[in-house]
């Protein structure tokens, strides 16, 4: 079985290493023929355990930002002014809940909202119009994702379970990251397995790793080809793709 992602490995190895790195291909078992999807792209994983709260995954996020956005700026300046880059402040990154800043967004621009579980492209773009108007950054956190529109394994919020302790960040109107806190009980993570009519066939190794304790853990999920197409100005995601494959292209 292809899988998807390194999801289940990264939270499987936090329980050893604590922390976990990974850039890998990721592929994706969704409709991708799209200018901002491909079937398969980079990935910039990272898992943290011992954790507090999801909102150390984001600090932990705009660190790495700030560290990327100060290493372009001081290592590759000549290719910066090249391409007429114009590097984005990463001082202060918003965060907003995601009812809230819908609800804002929509009343702003005089959207109508047509999916109260999830966000539109057209959502994000007014989100990340917003936060450049309202706050002066082009990255924003949208927090408090519904439990509906996420994996079994995030955790949801204890205050209103129709909620989890998640995030989505997005970059000049474009999501580049998922992230959050998962699950780290065995009985928690299969109550809701169950409670979604899923089957834990596939699962069994991933699952017998929670038997044994996990800490409190979460992690998040660069696009790599996302964050570098919203960076350089481009339309469509194939452009900062070295070799796309998707429907219509598998090689070379």
């Amino acid at each position: 079985m292809l899988a998807q992602s390194p999801q289940f490995y990264k939270q499987m190895m936090v329980g050893v290493f604590d922390r976990v790195f990974e850039t890998a291909p990721v592929f994706r078992a969704e409709k991708h023929n799209t200018k901002r999807h491909l079937n398969e792209y980079t990935s910039l994983d990272l898992e943290m355990g011992y954790i507090d709260g999801f909102e150390e995954i984001m600090a932990m996020e705009s660190g790495y930002l700030q560290y990327a956005m100060e290493l372009l700026k001081r290592e590759y300046a000549k290719e910066v002014e090249l391409l007429g880059i114009e590097l984005p402040g990463t001082d202060r990154i918003p965060a907003v809940r995601f009812s809230e800043i819908k609800k804002l967004a929509a009343e702003k621009y005089n959207h109508k909202m047509r999916n109260p579980f999830d966000l539109e492209p057209e959502e994000e773009i007014l989100i990340g119009r917003f936060a450049k108007e309202e706050w002066g950054s082009d990255f924003v956190f949208v927090t408090h994702y519904p439990s509906k529109k996420r994996p079994f394994y995030a955790m949801d919020d204890p205050d209103d379970p129709r909620y989890t302790l998640s995030f989505d960040l997005l970059y000049k109107g474009m999501e580049i990251t998922t992230g959050g806190q998962r699950i780290h009980d065995y009985k928690a993570l299969k109550d809701k397995i169950e409670a979604r009519g899923m089957t834990e066939e596939g699962m069994e190794q991933y699952l017998n790793t929670f038997k044994h304790g996990m800490p409190p853990h979460g992690g998040l999920g660069i696009g790599l080809e996302r964050l570098t197409m919203k960076l350089v100005g481009e339309d469509n995601v194939r452009e900062t793709t070295l070799f796309p494959r998707d429907l219509s292209r598998l090689e070379p």
